[in-house]
């Protein structure tokens, strides 16, 4: 089976659930659970023959044999119980509860969708795109809310083409949601031709660490890389506690409340939303007078902005010469006090070489205007770091939308073909996998960048003299201000005025909540 068709007929069972009240979340978090105790018992029979991590009568069979009131008992039973074990188990059974509340409905979705499927023996391709198609389904569902844990997928790929991440890096997400970045960063390795054993063995555990806030994203994350051959797999989800934590790929915290260890590569879309639940308190002592705060000494300036916050932390969990890819929004470019201190700071201990302006309508959070900051760590020194920011606008004059006119890969060659500065030949030796290609040649050639109209460049001295060091840059012309002939149609024009407004709502609450602190 297709991994869309596989999508279809899970999908149209939900549409079943729906009317008693289940929403897209619950149903797609009841499948992970099911789907889990359904691979485990494949891998417990032949040509597999491997221990099952589930203890007996908590596992598929028992399930069954049962229906009426007995299986929905049972069924919350085996929840309840697999949430107290260690390693992968306790993640994706953690706080676990039963949503269907119907046994004939659970019954069938047990029995006649997850049980007629040999799930382990599909392609790990088909069965991570049919999951991956119903995380998007769910970030579809606006009233679920679902959708800011979910960067678009076109936005990822290119993102990971242009880090070109190489095999032994250590790859962490610390606002990892569903998990895109991860898995495109592995499908960029795994389709790589020249990997040794030991290679491929650490790609599937010890190359990833996502950190998420929301156990039950958590949940969908880890389920998503196990379903694509990340973690292990169910039969080894019962290692000793010790054991399971050193492979797990993904946690459940609070990432800025404290370094997770140091890595070669951060691909992070953290949060929208401007303020944090919390005061940060940076090396300058500063901090506001609030209930719960964090004390992080190796920040550069204490603020309750979320995104200023990441930015900080991604710079201290790089490695020394350790790179980023990091989806911020704009008052991250432009605010001023913390805002500026952190920009400069960066601009200084780090390589910030190209700003990627995105456009608005691509994120299932309404409003959002967003850019992606690639920088590199660099050793301290007294001469910045930042030679020249290359940044590319693909905000003006571009109108995206999330269904009429959704972003797609090709949308986003131009910028990638500007990055590598030679139309994208560099990449031809890591897509070709060849033996010795692509090592670190495609991140190496950005150095032969050209300017276009759309990319330029600014030298760190023309940033370092802006006010606030404000890094919110745009020269072209929006031909919609031009001639009237140019307007584009009244929907786009709608969508932006809101987008402007959401914005600019949002500023002004956080300037509200500044004002009574």
């Amino acid at each position: 089976m297709t991994a869309d068709g596989l999508v279809q007929k899970l999908w149209n069972y939900c549409n079943v659930l729906r009317d008693d009240g289940l929403s897209y979340g619950d149903y797609l978090e009841q499948l992970t659970f099911l789907l889990f105790l359904k691979m485990a018992d494949e891998q417990s029979r032949a040509p597999f023959n491997k221990p099952s991590p589930i203890p007996k009568g908590l596992d598929w069979p028992a399930l069954l044999k049962v229906d009426g009131d007995d299986l929905e008992t049972l069924y919350r039973h085996v929840l309840q119980e697999l949430g107290k074990r260690p390693g992968m188990l306790g993640i994706i059974f953690r706080k676990a509860q039963n949503k269907i509340q119907d046994p004939a409905k659970l019954r069938r979705l047990i029995v006649d969708l997850i049980d007629k499927e040999q799930w382990t023996s599909l392609d790990a391709d088909v069965k991570g795109d049919a999951y991956e198609g119903l995380l998007q389904k769910n970030a579809e569902d606006v009233k679920g809310g679902a959708g800011q844990y979910f960067t678009p997928r076109p936005l990822i790929s290119a993102i990971v083409e242009a880090m070109a991440p190489q095999p032994g890096q250590t790859i962490c997400d610390p606002a990892c949601g569903t998990g895109g970045f991860l898995l495109a960063a592995y499908a960029q390795l795994a389709n790589r031709k020249d990997l040794d054993r030991a290679q491929k063995k650490k790609l599937h555990n010890g190359t990833f660490l996502g950190v998420e806030l929301v156990d039950s994203v958590t949940r969908l994350c880890a389920m998503n890389l196990l379903l694509h051959g990340i973690g292990g797999s169910p039969s080894e989800a019962s290692a000793k506690e010790g054991d399971a934590l050193a492979n797990l790929p993904v946690m459940t915290k609070d990432a800025l409340s404290g370094k997770h260890g140091e890595y070669d590569m951060v691909l992070a879309n953290p949060p929208f939303g401007k303020k944090s639940s919390v005061t940060v308190i940076g090396a300058d002592g500063e901090h506001s007078k609030e209930s719960l705060t964090i004390n992080r000494d190796d920040f550069w300036a204490t603020t309750s902005n979320k995104q200023l916050n990441f930015l900080q932390h991604i710079f201290t969990i790089l490695k020394q010469h350790g790179r980023a890819a990091v989806v911020l929004p704009d008052n991250v470019l432009f605010e001023g006090g913390a805002g500026e201190t952190i920009r400069r700071e960066l601009l200084k201990q780090a390589d910030v070489h190209t700003l990627l302006r995105l456009p608005t309508g691509i994120f299932y959070a309404q409003g959002v205007k967003a850019n992606v900051l690639f920088f590199d760590r660099k050793p301290a020194q007294e001469k910045p770091w930042t030679q020249k920011l290359w940044i590319y606008d693909l905000r003006t004059n571009q109108h995206f939308t999330l269904k009429e006119n959704p972003l797609k890969r090709e949308d986003l060659q131009d910028f990638l073909d500007c990055y590598f500065g030679n139309g994208g030949a560099s990449l031809d030796g890591a897509r070709s996998g060849k033996a010795g290609a692509g090592k670190q040649r495609p991140y190496k050639d950005r150095f032969n960048r050209v300017e276009t109209e759309r990319f330029k460049a600014f030298s760190y001295d023309e940033l370092a003299k802006r006010d606030k060091a404000n890094l919110d840059i745009f020269w072209l012309k929006d031909e919609a201000l031009e001639e009237s002939a140019n307007l584009p149609a009244p929907g786009i024009i709608a969508a932006d005025i809101v987008a402007d407004l959401e914005a600019a709502l949002e500023q002004f609450a956080a300037i509200e909540e500044d004002l009574k602190e």
